[in-house]
């Protein structure tokens, strides 16, 4: 949570004119400068939310006072906070979602400056020729804040605690993720960047590992689906040395998309069996038996199957955009990923 503050507007003052030879001038008292507004902007190049602290409060410049001869006070400085794109932006007070920020340069005000105090020569008139009246400058608005941050990627690893997602990323592009053989190695999504032939290339995120009960916040599970849900494909990361079988882990990802939110149901999948390295042929083929037709059997380890992967999830990304960007249906959560051709 933050807080966010604009500034406030600029007092408006008394003052006369003081001129010689003239005893009584008139009412000379200017305008004070309106508050500076809070923005939020989407900057590609911030990639996290480490400037947003827990508790931090932002605040714009106050407007200053108006002067003698009618000067009007300078106006506060905006504040604009940049933010990564796929950044929610939510009201800690009332839950409501204010914004959801995807699209870099994307802008939002977020809080208003005070409006600026008048002065004593904007209230003369005819009839009432000395006013000694003036007006103070307004507050600016404050608000607290909750941001969340939904990584947004071509394709996302979904799979168990250890199941091989951040071992395979790095195999695939330049992301180095921790990797252990413990749960929850990976605590916040990993984003790498495969380069594939000349001027195409995707991103694919190593997201936090997915428990039974994720949905329900059980484990990692909300931080998980809440990056999940901004993926163009899901890849079904399924290991053959877990406690569970491939074709169980499998059950256990779809049901907890599926219970997370009904637009989950609308991403493509694809389905890979990894760690085939440790395993012999003919249990990799009774695994595969039990695994929708297109799984494809790879080994980070060894790079088998990396390739073939590759090609097939290139394809799929670039299938996806083009619908994308045309006016379609939405693409189911498939149990049978499409055969090369």
């Amino acid at each position: 949570m933050i807080t966010v503050r604009a500034g406030k507007g600029g007092d408006g003052i008394v003052a006369f004119r003081r001129e010689a030879y003239v005893p009584k001038g008139g009412p000379s008292g200017g305008t004070g400068g309106s508050g500076g507004s809070v923005w939020l902007q989407v900057e590609s190049r911030v990639a996290t939310l480490a400037d947003f602290i827990n508790g931090s409060f932002f605040r714009a410049e106050n407007g200053t006072s108006g002067g003698r001869n009618n000067m009007t006070g300078a106006c506060g400085e905006d504040l604009v906070l940049k933010i990564p794109p796929g950044t929610e932006v939510y009201d800690h007070s009332t839950g409501e979602l204010l914004a959801d920020m995807t699209e870099p340069g994307q802008r939002i005000l977020i809080a208003s400056g005070g409006e600026p105090g008048r002065g004593n020569a904007s209230f003369a008139t005819p009839r009432r020729r000395t006013p000694r009246i003036c007006t103070k400058g307004t507050p600016g608005e404050e608000i607290k804040l909750r941001l969340e941050l939904k990584l947004m990627a071509d394709a996302g690893l979904v799979g168990l605690p250890n199941a091989g997602k951040s071992t395979l990323i790095s195999r695939i592009s330049a992301a180095r993720p921790k990797t252990a053989d413990y749960p929850f190695t990976t605590l916040s999504p990993s984003l790498g960047v495969v380069k594939q032939g000349l001027g195409f290339s995707f991103t694919v995120a190593d997201l936090p590992g997915l428990l039974e009960g994720a949905s329900k916040g059980v484990g990692l599970g909300l931080r998980f689906l809440r990056h999940a849900e901004r993926t163009r494909l899901i890849v079904f990361v399924l290991s053959p040395d877990l406690s569970v079988t491939p074709d169980e882990q499998l059950d256990i990802l779809r049901r907890e998309l599926t219970e997370y939110g009904t637009n989950m149901t609308s991403l493509r999948a694809m389905a890979v069996l990894s760690k085939c390295d440790t395993i012999t042929g003919e249990q990799e083929e009774q695994f595969l038996k039990k695994l929708p037709s297109g799984t494809m059997p790879i080994s980070s380890a060894t790079g088998r199957g990396i390739r073939e992967f590759l090609q097939r999830l290139g394809k799929l990304i670039m299938q996806i955009r083009r619908e994308d960007s045309e006016p379609s249906s939405p693409l189911p959560l498939q149990e049978n990923p499409p055969e090369e051709s």
